[in-house]
């Protein structure tokens, strides 16, 4: 059973930074497209970062590029975001979601059509 958890949202003051966590179990991350979605309140969920299976290719939406990087632990089977700069306008829930089959990543940075989502971290960017 394919499963995701996301850890290590919370509070932190903007200019800050996190380091969100997703853990997969049930299947090979390294050989899965992964994608972090956010939806603040009263808004669409919308892709921030993706990466791709096997060749490790990175991709972000624009907002977030060259503050938030992705990456990936296959020891652990996990994929990071590690997030810096961090504004309030990033608050939101941010979820990791794994591809449904091969379809990867957007190149703005979406995955193109998730199959598996976790249940969400909350991230709060206020002073």
């Amino acid at each position: 059973q394919v499963q995701l958890a996301e850890s290590g949202g919370g509070l932190v003051q903007p200019g800050g930074s996190l380091r969100l966590s997703c853990a997969g179990s049930g299947f090979t991350l390294r050989n899965t497209a992964i994608g972090w979605f956010r939806q603040a309140p009263g808004k669409e969920r919308e892709g921030v970062s993706c990466m791709a299976a096997n060749d490790e290719s990175t991709f972000y939406r624009g907002s977030v590029k060259g503050r938030f990087t992705i990456s990936r632990d296959n020891a652990k089977n996990t994929v990071y975001l590690q997030m810096n700069s961090l504004k309030p306008e990033d608050t939101a829930v941010y979820y990791c979601a794994a591809d449904s089959d091969t379809y990867g990543c957007s190149g703005y940075g979406a995955l193109r059509l998730p199959g598996y989502w976790g249940q969400g971290t909350q991230v709060t960017v206020s002073s």
